[in-house]
């Protein structure tokens, strides 16, 4: 009987510290004896502090979509989220290649549009959870800097909550840059 691993999908604005949260907690987990699995679902992201058990650019990266289609960075992002829910059993495929006592780590891209407005992140989660690879929650970073100012600070609660509502998975809001602000 597999028991379906954890997960946390790490998500938040440009800049808000995605990979350097996913690349921590990596460490952490493994100095406590937890095996833990960074999976790459940042088409852009081609230079990780983590090596990552599985990298979406294997199946298609934003460099290459822009240069096809001729769209930019962010139709070229929705593209490729697009292209992986098409193309979702090649997800599914990859993290049945893991070893089912893996904790993981999804590091999503920055555009806020995918998790807020877009159904094809959300639509990715759900057959994840239906096909009982995963048991997910999702990690909301809010870069410290925007609650300097209670303008900024409900802003940044606003696009949690449409996140939060948006992908339809347990949720936790973390500051991160906590030490910068």
């Amino acid at each position: 009987d597999v028991v379906m691993p954890f997960a946390q999908v790490v998500v938040g604005a440009p800049g808000a510290g995605k990979t350097v949260y996913c690349n921590g907690m990596s460490q952490l987990m493994e100095g406590m004896g937890r095996k833990v699995s960074v999976i790459n679902l940042d088409p852009a992201n081609d230079s990780t502090p983590y090596t990552a058990a599985i990298d979406i650019r294997s199946l298609v990266d934003l460099d290459s979509v822009m240069r096809d289609t001729e769209l930019g960075p962010n139709g070229g992002l929705i593209y490729c989220m697009e292209y992986l829910e098409k193309n979702i059993d090649w997800l599914v495929d990859e993290i049945d290649k893991l070893p089912h006592d893996q904790y993981l780590l999804f590091d999503c891209p920055g555009q806020v549009e995918l998790y807020t407005h877009h159904e094809s992140m959300r639509n990715v989660l759900t057959r994840l959870h239906q096909k009982g690879k995963v048991r997910i929650t999702t990690v909301f970073l809010v870069d410290s800097y925007y609650c300097s100012s209670a303008s900024n600070y409900i802003a940044a609660l606003l696009l949690a909550l449409s996140a939060m509502l948006r992908l339809d998975t347990p949720h936790i809001n973390v500051l991160s840059k906590i030490d910068f602000a």
